[in-house]
């Protein structure tokens, strides 16, 4: 059976899956601010239990979780990397042309990396426990605060919205365009870093291409049903948080003020 492409809705029925769609973005904002002010080996454990435990809510296996990040490994070798040969370069291991590589950029490079890991994997949780419709209705309710001053909160969430839901299907494509050109000679497992490069290269422009197209096809579907941008905005009224909302989000934000306090 063809496995799902990651980040794509999958309805059950679990905690995080009955939580409103705001509710569940606030603390996904919550989150990121402590894990982005963990500096601590234990602290960082914390957030791997608690993202374990996130994703057993969830009731979704963790390739599912997991799977976005585990595709980006090399993106995280390039920020290891350049965090390790480049972040302090006054008190270096060694000395060689530009690369001083030093403890103090191997440790910003682990947690950035951590960090990242992290997010990704409760980014993909959201977007997996929240349907489409139900996470730009979300966005837009944070954002209506800005139709005071002339921001069109409704277009915006839209375009975020759409934005995010390709996010997988350009996975998907990339992975089909990547097995084309396999099949057709392509070098994408050769050691040589100048075979990866040349096979790279041919696989952007497809890419590039089935995403416009992807796109256009989009844009005309809405405007046949109709969709006509912001001008046909109304003031919704937006279903109060329920006891799970709230008890979510003195959850989230305990832990956030915890890790921002004992930073």
């Amino acid at each position: 059976m063809r496995q799902l492409p990651v980040g794509l809705y999958q309805p059950a029925d679990s905690v995080i899956h009955r939580l409103s769609g705001s509710a569940k973005l606030l603390c996904m904002l919550l989150l990121l601010i402590g894990v982005v002010n963990t500096t601590t080996l234990p602290g960082y454990g914390i957030w791997v239990l608690l993202t374990a435990l996130l994703i057993r809510l969830a009731r979704i296996s963790p390739g599912t979780a997991l799977g976005s990040a585990v595709r980006l490994k090399w993106f995280f070798g390039v920020i290891l990397f350049m965090n390790l040969c480049f972040y302090q370069p006054e008190d270096p291991w060694v000395r060689w042309w530009i690369f001083s590589p030093s403890y103090a950029g191997l440790i910003q490079g682990i947690q950035v990396v951590a960090r990242v890991f992290l997010l990704l994997a409760m980014s993909n949780v959201l977007m997996v426990s929240t349907a489409p419709l139900v996470m730009t209705d979300a966005m837009e309710r944070l954002l209506s605060p800005l139709r005071l001053i002339g921001v069109p909160a409704g277009l915006i969430a839209m375009i975020l919205s759409v934005a995010i839901q390709f996010i997988p299907t350009l996975f998907e494509e990339t992975d089909n365009i990547r097995k084309a050109q396999t099949a057709r000679g392509a070098r994408f497992d050769s050691p040589r870093l100048w075979d990866k490069a040349k096979a790279v290269l041919p696989l952007l422009v497809p890419v590039f291409l089935a995403a416009f197209k992807r796109a256009d096809e989009l844009s005309m579907a809405m405007e046949a049903r109709g969709y006509r941008g912001d001008t046909q905005s109304r003031k919704k009224k937006y279903p109060p948080f329920q006891t799970a909302d709230w008890l979510a989000l003195l959850l989230c934000a305990a832990v956030a003020a915890a890790f921002v306090m004992i930073r």
